[in-house]
C-alpha cells in the first residue's frame, strides 16, 4: 500500500473527483497536519442537502412499497444493479428535482393517510362515548335557564330511578330535583338532572358526592345528530384516504425513477464528503489517501487524462488500510475474514487456509452428493443469468465450492439425497439394497462407523489446529522472536504431534507408542523449563508448570471437532426419514404424489436447516479454534472513493 499526493487546479475538481470516484482506486483521508495557507472548504450544508433528499426518496420508495409492493421473483434478490452509461448521469440530474416533486407528493399524501387515520380513531371514540346518549334528545352542552340548572352527565355506577333518587335525598333531604335515567349498564349511569337556580350549588355538591362527571364530548347538537355528523365526516374521511392510495399507487410507475435519483444524491453526498476532507487554497486543492501499489500507474494515467495535477507516492506507515490480494478459490471467503477482523500489518493473510478449511469442513457437515450438485448447478444458474454485484457473487461463490465439498463428502459417505436412490429402487420394485450395494466404491457409514469418523474428525481438528500454531510459528520467526517461535508454539506443537503419535501407537504398535511417549515427555520438559523464562525468582518455577494446564485447552479445542461428526450425522439421519416417510402411502396414484411432495419439502427443509447449521458451526471453529492460535486483526479494510450506490453502477469503460 502506498500513499498519494494529488495537487491539482481548484477549477478541475469536479471533473478529477467524478473520475477518482468512478476509478475506485484511491481511499481518500484528512491530512493530518495543517498546511500554512490551506484551509478546509465548508460543504455541510450541501451535503445535508443531499442527504435528506436520500432520506425523502427512501420515504418514498417505503411508501409506494407498503400500497404497491413491487413485483419480483424469489431469486430477484440475487440481480445485480442497473448498469447505466456515464452520460446518463447528466439526465438523471435534470430530472432529479421534477422526481423529488413526487417523492414529496407521496410522502405527503401518506401523511394526509397518517393522520385522517388517527381522525378516524378520535371520531369512533366519539361515536362511542356518543352511543350511550342517543336517546337524549337535547345538546350535552345544554346551559341552565334564568330558573333551572341543568346537569348532563354520569354516575360510576348502576342506579335504577329509585336507587338514584333515595341516593340524592340522603346527600341533601332539602333539594328539590327531578332527573331522567338515559343509560345505565357496566358500572355506568347516564343521566340529566334538573334542579331549582338557587339550588344549584346544593345540587353540585350532592352530586360531586356520587362520582359525577360531565361528558368528555359536550356539542351544541343533540346527540343523534352529533353522531349522524360524525358518521358523515368518517365517510368523508375514508373516500379521502381511498383517493390518496389511489394517487399513491398511480405514482408507483416512478418507482425506478426514484431509486435512480436516490443514486444520484447519495453519490453526490459521498462526493461532497470527500469535499471536506480536502485541503484548499483560492486557486489549487490537495487530495490525500492510500492507493494499492499496482495502481499507482492507472492513478497516473487518468489523473493526466482529466486534469493538471501533481502526484506524489509514498510508503504507507502502519496505519495504512489493507487490500487482500487472493485467487479465484480463496477470494470468496474474503468476506468470512471481514465478518471476523481485517488483519493487522502484524497478521498474515489467512484467507487461503481459511477458504481451504472452510469449504473442506462446510462440506463434511453437510455430506450429501445430491445436495452439493443441486448446490453447484443452481449457483451457477444463478450467476449466469442474474449477474449478481461482486459481493453477492463472491458469497454465491463460496456456497459453489462448498457444495463441491458437499458433493465429495456425500460420495465418501454413500449419502445421494440420503439413500434415496436405494429407497425408491426398494419401493418399486419390492428389493431390499442399499447404498453400499449400489455404489461401485467403498464408502463410510456416519451410523455404522461413528467410532471411526469421530477418530477422523478429531484428527482433521488435530491438523486445523497445527496449521494456526504453525502460522503462530511463522510470525514470530519473522518477527525475530525466536523464543516465541520455538519455545511457545514449537514446543507445544510437538507435544500435540506426541500425543497423536503416542494415540496411533496404542492401537498399532508398541514401538509407536513409546516414540509418541518419548515427544511427549520431552515437549512437556521443554515447556516446564521455559514458559517461565521472562519472570523473576521462583515464578520462572511457576511458571512453567502452570502452563502445562494449558493442555486442558488444547483437549477441549479438540473435542469441538467432534461437531464434524454429528452435523455429518444429523443431514444424513434425516435425510432418511424423509424418504422413509415418502415411502409409507403405498404405491397407488395418491401414494405417489404424497411420496413427491414429501421427498421435495423434507429435503427442503434439510437443506435449509443443515446448510444454515454447517455455515454457523465451520465458521466457529475457524473463529475459535484456528484463529485464536495465531489471528490478532484489528486492520482497516481499504474502502476506495467509489459510487456507493444501491440501485445503479456505472458502466465500466471497455
Amino acid at each position: 500500500m502506498k500513499t498519494v499526493r494529488i495537487v491539482a487546479l481548484r477549477e478541475d475538481r469536479k471533473r478529477l473527483l467524478e473520475h477518482l470516484q468512478d476509478s475506485e482506486l484511491i481511499q481518500v483521508r484528512k491530512h493530518k497536519d495543517d498546511i500554512d495557507g490551506f484551509s478546509m472548504v465548508d460543504m455541510t450544508s450541501q451535503m445535508q442537502i443531499f442527504e435528506r433528499n436520500v432520506t425523502l426518496t427512501e420515504q418514498a420508495l417505503k411508501v409506494l412499497d407498503d400500497y404497491s409492493r413491487e413485483k419480483s421473483g424469489l431469486l430477484s434478490s440475487f440481480k445485480g444493479r442497473r448498469e447505466i452509461d456515464p452520460d446518463e448521469i447528466g439526465v438523471i440530474a435534470s430530472k432529479s428535482t421534477e422526481v423529488m416533486r413526487v417523492c414529496n407528493n407521496i410522502n405527503e399524501l401518506n401523511k394526509k393517510i397518517i393522520d385522517n387515520n388517527a381522525e378516524k380513531v378520535r371520531i369512533n371514540t366519539s361515536l362511542n362515548q356518543l352511543e350511550v346518549w342517543k336517546d337524549l334528545d337535547i345538546p350535552l352542552n345544554t346551559k341552565d335557564t334564568d330558573s333551572t340548572a341543568v346537569f348532563i352527565g354520569t354516575l360510576p355506577r348502576v342506579y335504577t330511578e329509585n336507587e338514584l333518587t333515595e341516593t340524592i335525598a340522603a346527600e341533601n333531604p332539602k333539594l328539590e330535583f327531578e332527573f331522567e335515567i338515559e343509560y345505565a349498564a357496566e358500572n355506568l349511569t347516564c343521566i340529566v338532572l334538573f334542579a331549582p337556580i338557587s339550588q344549584k350549588a346544593m345540587a353540585e355538591d350532592a352530586l360531586r358526592t356520587l362520582g359525577f362527571s360531565k361528558p368528555m364530548t359536550p356539542t351544541h347538537y343533540t346527540p343523534k345528530v352529533k353522531a349522524e355528523k360524525l358518521r358523515k365526516k368518517l365517510e368523508d374521511i375514508e373516500l379521502e384516504n381511498e383517493r390518496a392510495v389511489k394517487d399513491i399507487i398511480s405514482l408507483s410507475v416512478r418507482r425506478e425513477d426514484i431509486k435512480i435519483t436516490q443514486d444520484y444524491f447519495r453519490i453526490r453526498a459521498d462526493k461532497y464528503n470527500v469535499i471536506n476532507e480536502l485541503d484548499h487554497t483560492r486557486h489549487v486543492f490537495v487530495i490525500n489517501g492510500f492507493i494499492p501499489e499496482q495502481d499507482c500507474e492507472k492513478l497516473t494515467a487518468l489523473c493526466d487524462r482529466v486534469a493538471v495535477c501533481y502526484i506524489e507516492f509514498g510508503d504507507a506507515d502502519d496505519d495504512a488500510p489493507v487490500l487482500l490480494k487472493n485467487n479465484r478459490f480463496s477470494r470468496p471467503a474474503q468476506n468470512i475474514l471481514m465478518m471476523y477482523a481485517a488483519p493487522s500489518h502484524a497478521d498474515i493473510d489467512p484467507t487461503p487456509l481459511l477458504a481451504f478449511f472452510f469449504y473442506f469442513f462446510f462440506g463434511m457437515m453437510f455430506s450429501d452428493a445430491g445436495y452439493g450438485l443441486l448446490m453447484v448447478v443452481a449457483i451457477g444458474i444463478v450467476l449466469k443469468v442474474f449477474k449478481p454485484d461482486k459481493r453477492m457473487r463472491e458469497n454465491l461463490k463460496l456456497f459453489q465450492y462448498c457444495g463441491v465439498s458437499t458433493f465429495f463428502w456425500g460420495l465418501v459417505f454413500g449419502s445421494i439425497f440420503g439413500d434415496a436412490p436405494a429407497s425408491l429402487y426398494n419401493f418399486f420394485t419390492g428389493a431390499n439394497i442399499t447404498m453400499a450395494d449400489i455404489l461401485p466404491w467403498p464408502t463410510i457409514d456416519p451410523q455404522k462407523d461413528a467410532l471411526m469418523l469421530m477418530i477422523i474428525s478429531i484428527a482433521f481438528g488435530l491438523i486445523h489446529i497445527l496449521v494456526g500454531m504453525g502460522c503462530k510459528f511463522y510470525i514470530c520467526f519473522r518477527d525475530k522472536d525466536y523464543g516465541g517461535a520455538f519455545f511457545d508454539t514449537g514446543l507445544w506443537m510437538m507435544l500435540l504431534i506426541g500425543i497423536a503419535v503416542l494415540g496411533v501407537g496404542m492401537a498399532t504398535s508398541q514401538v509407536v507408542f513409546y516414540i509418541g511417549v518419548g515427544i511427549a515427555i520431552a515437549c512437556a520438559v521443554g515447556l516446564l523449563l521455559t514458559q517461565g523464562r521472562k519472570k523473576k525468582g521462583f515464578g520462572k518455577v511457576i511458571g512453567g508448570i502452570a502452563s502445562l494446564y494449558d493442555i486442558t485447552g488444547y483437549i477441549s479445542d479438540l473435542l469441538s471437532y467432534s461437531r464434524l461428526l454429528a452435523l455429518g450425522l444429523t443431514t444424513g439421519v434425516m435425510a432418511q426419514v424423509f424418504n422413509m416417510l415418502a415411502t409409507m402411502f403405498g404405491k397407488s396414484l395418491i401414494g405417489v404424489i404424497f411420496m413427491f411432495v414429501i421427498l421435495l419439502v423434507g429435503h427442503a427443509i434439510n437443506i435449509g436447516l443443515n446448510a444454515l447449521g454447517s455455515y454457523v458451526h465451520t465458521m466457529r471453529l475457524q473463529y475459535v479454534e484456528m484463529f485464536s492460535k495465531f489471528y490478532e486483526g484489528g486492520g482497516q479494510e481499504f474502502e476506495p472513493f467509489s459510487l456507493k450506490s444501491k440501485y445503479i453502477k456505472i458502466q465500466e469503460d471497455k
